[in-house]
């Protein structure tokens, strides 16, 4: 292989990296509403799984964390762009008191995880 492809693909990859890394920094895209007593809270983490994201609140923040492993193919690679982890610290609209416990919920479907908070009472929550 010439030195100028040689170059090229690794230019092409180092792309591909850091097309990665922006990824992983600007995902996943969260809405929150108010529904009745309830604060909404909904995120797209496609292609994780429902056992590798980690939901928690600490004071009146909600980070959402999900890591996966990378899958291996055989033959050549065109573009890695998939994050294979994301993060994500969420400042809450709502005043949480230290030491509530959670009354919260969260349900993972199709790559968008819902999670619940009832306004009066936070903590960590369950994946269901």
């Amino acid at each position: 292989m010439g030195l100028g492809i040689y170059m090229t693909k690794e230019f092409i990859k180092e792309i591909g990296n850091k097309s990665r890394e922006f990824f992983e920094f600007v995902s996943p895209p969260v809405d929150i509403v108010e529904d009745g007593n309830e604060l909404v809270v909904i995120a797209d983490v496609p292609g994780f799984e429902k056992k590798d994201i980690t939901l928690r609140i600490n004071d009146n923040t909600l980070s959402i964390s999900a890591t996966r492993e990378p899958v291996e193919h055989t033959g050549s690679s065109y573009y890695k762009q998939r994050p294979l982890r994301v993060e994500k610290k969420i400042h809450l609209p709502i005043k949480i008191k230290e030491g509530e416990e959670s009354l919260g919920k969260a349900t993972y479907e199709n790559g968008v995880i819902e999670i619940r908070i009832p306004i009066s009472d936070v903590g960590s929550i369950t994946i269901q």
